[in-house]
Parts: C-alpha cells; structure tokens; sequence
C-alpha cells in the first residue's frame, strides 16, 4: 500500500507539470506452456499443471499508465492480472502443501499470477528513427496456486515485490508505423522473470495509436518453500491513448 500511495502521490505531481501522459490498454489470449509446481519446494511432489492435468488457455487483460517528465524521464504502472484453470485425474500420490491427495483422485487446480509493478525508465536515444528507453521496475507479485480434488483443499499463496530490469526499444522504419520491443527481465539465483511484448504499432491519430503482437511471460522461483516454473504465450491487441 506504500508503494501504490507513493505512486499516486508521484502522479499527482506530474500532472501539476508538463509531462506527458498515456494510457495502454492491452487484451490478449494465453496459450500455457510449462507449469511446473512443488510445495514446498524441498519435499513437495513435483506436479505439472499443464502435461500431468489439463489447462486451457483465456482471455486475459492489462492496463498501464505511463508519463514522460522533462522529455527523458518515463514512469509508469503496470496491473496485470492472470489466471489459469486446470484439471484432471491424478496418475500417482501427490503431495501438496502438506495435503496428500491419491493416485486416481480427479482435481481441479488454478495458478493465479497477478502483477502490479511501479516502473522507471531514461530516455537514452529519441529520434525519427529509434527510440530507446532503459531502467528498472519494482514488481509487487500476489500469486496463489491452488489445489483441490477428492473431497480436499491446499492452497499456497505468496506476496512479495520483485525488482526487474525494463527497457523499450522502439523503430519507425515508415511514418506512424512502429515495430517495438517492451518489457521486464531480470535472473537471479533465487529464480528468474521474463514480461517481454513483441508488436506491431500503428498511429492513427496523434492521440490514439493501434497495436497488435506477440507476449512471452515466463519464470519461477526454486527454494525449500516453493518450487514453480511456468511458461506462457500470448497474442495480444491494445490500444495506447496520449493526453
């Protein structure tokens, strides 16, 4: 709560400047990967929500307000809420979250992923051409993996802020035609996150530009408490409005 009072109280200041202001509305739809789970991590057995159960892809939304101040300076907040529904029949004992549920027991599992991130980037190089932008994000992770089947229920649910590299690069090869790169990433030995969009952007008004691509989320954390992996594709259509 801080962090989002001191994110308001940041954007009521540069509304009191000349910034410049943009509103990015995105919809998309999943196609999962891997979704691999254990919990806990250390003794937990290992259970994929995608090959061992079966997982359905949906339609997902986010929204990102941004604002650049004194030409080279951007910030901006991300809400990215995710879900994915699984199920199937359990071929062997499975451990979860000190629940033990039966081979043969039908279950039901879902993996929520919501990403809320605060997000900092300089203006390096901005002509007619390119337009690169490097910095950092700080990414508040809420997230929950739940299991439940055979008259039992165990969920695992876990919140904490993540610090991430972002960047954009951005390449006007026509006039209001735009081929850009924009996300965060960043490894670790504690685990890894990759948020990265590849799309198609087209200006149709200076106020109003159309977008359409391709977004790669993926990584997980591998530690005594938690063990989880996953991986999704998206295609994905917006809109960014400039005010």
């Amino acid at each position: 709560m801080r962090i989002i009072a001191a994110f308001l109280c940041l954007i009521g200041l540069t509304r009191a400047s000349s910034a410049q202001h943009t509103l990015d509305l995105e919809a998309g739809y999943f196609f999962p990967g891997y979704n691999d789970v254990a919990i806990p991590g250390d003794s937990g057995t290992r259970l994929s929500l995608t090959d061992d159960l079966d997982a359905d892809g949906d339609v997902v939304f986010r929204v990102r307000y941004g604002c650049t101040i004194s030409d080279r300076h951007w910030v901006g907040f991300l809400a990215a809420p995710l879900t994915m529904e699984s199920a199937g029949v359990l071929d062997r004992d499975t451990l979860f979250d000190d629940s033990l549920f039966p081979a043969g027991s039908p279950v039901e599992a879902t993996f929520r992923f919501d990403s809320y991130r605060m997000i900092y980037r300089y203006i390096f190089r901005e002509t007619d051409r390119w337009k690169i932008c490097f910095g950092g994000a700080l990414k508040v992770r809420d997230a929950s993996i739940q299991l439940e089947g055979g008259g039992m229920a165990a969920e695992k649910s876990n919140t904490g802020v993540v610090p991430l590299l972002s960047f954009n690069v951005t390449w006007t090869p026509f006039e209001k035609l735009h081929l850009l790169m924009d996300g965060e990433a960043l490894a670790a030995p504690q685990g890894r996150a990759e948020d990265v969009m590849f799309a198609l952007q087209y200006d149709v008004s200076p106020r109003l530009a159309l977008q359409a691509g391709y977004r790669i989320l993926e990584g997980g954390a591998d530690n005594d408490e938690v063990y989880t992996f996953s991986l999704f594709h998206y295609a994905v259509a917006g809109l960014v409005l400039s005010f």
